[in-house]
């Protein structure tokens, strides 16, 4: 477990800051506490100083975990966040989209949502700008980067205009509507 090097922390902080923007440092120092990021096994976890210290009596080769993971990075050094990472993103999010009751299942089984399934969205959101996206009961389900601005979806006539969405990778695993969660790396079954 080490500190994140310099260009490892600019390419962290730059993913995170297309969700949160600016509220970046409201991660780091915190009221309970101040936090940090370490790297272990190219997987970079989020967790207290207090924590740390306690952790640093283990060794590195029989240390599995610590703390929440938020992310790792590839073999080509870009970042990827892990879905472990909404909790602590969706607060300080400021682009927000709301789903309604119908339209949670079927997103969250890989489907576009519909115009008619979008509850809310928030004001001039940007395109290509990372957005949290909650269900109508203010729970977090996902973060995404969606192709469209709020414009574009406001504009359009037709109820059944889906926006475009980018889909992050987000942890190691995915759900699929056949066959329930499918681990990173197995292809999911063809489409019957």
């Amino acid at each position: 477990m080490r500190p994140l090097t310099e260009e490892e922390t600019r390419v962290m902080f730059e993913k995170i800051a297309k969700y949160i923007g600016e509220n970046l440092q409201l991660l780091v120092d915190r009221p309970d506490g101040t936090y940090c990021f370490r790297l272990h096994n190219d997987r970079v976890y989020y967790v207290s100083e207090k924590i740390l210290k306690l952790a640093a009596n283990i060794s590195g080769d029989k240390l599995m975990s610590l703390g929440t993971c938020f992310g790792k990075f590839t073999k080509t050094h870009k970042f990827r966040l892990h879905i472990t990472a909404l909790d602590y993103l969706a607060p300080y999010a400021k682009y927000k989209v709301w789903i309604k009751p119908g339209a949670e299942q079927s997103f969250l089984y890989g489907n576009h949502v519909l115009k008619s399934g979008l509850g809310r969205i928030t004001e001039n959101t940007s395109q290509y700008q990372g957005v949290v996206v909650y269900s109508m009961a203010d729970i977090p389900l996902f973060q995404q980067r969606p192709d469209d601005t709020t414009v574009l979806w406001r504009d359009s006539g037709s109820a059944a205009v889906a926006p475009r969405w980018r889909w992050e990778r987000l942890g190691s695993f995915s759900v699929h509507s056949g066959t329930g969660i499918i681990p990173a790396g197995v292809p999911p079954p063809p489409p019957s």
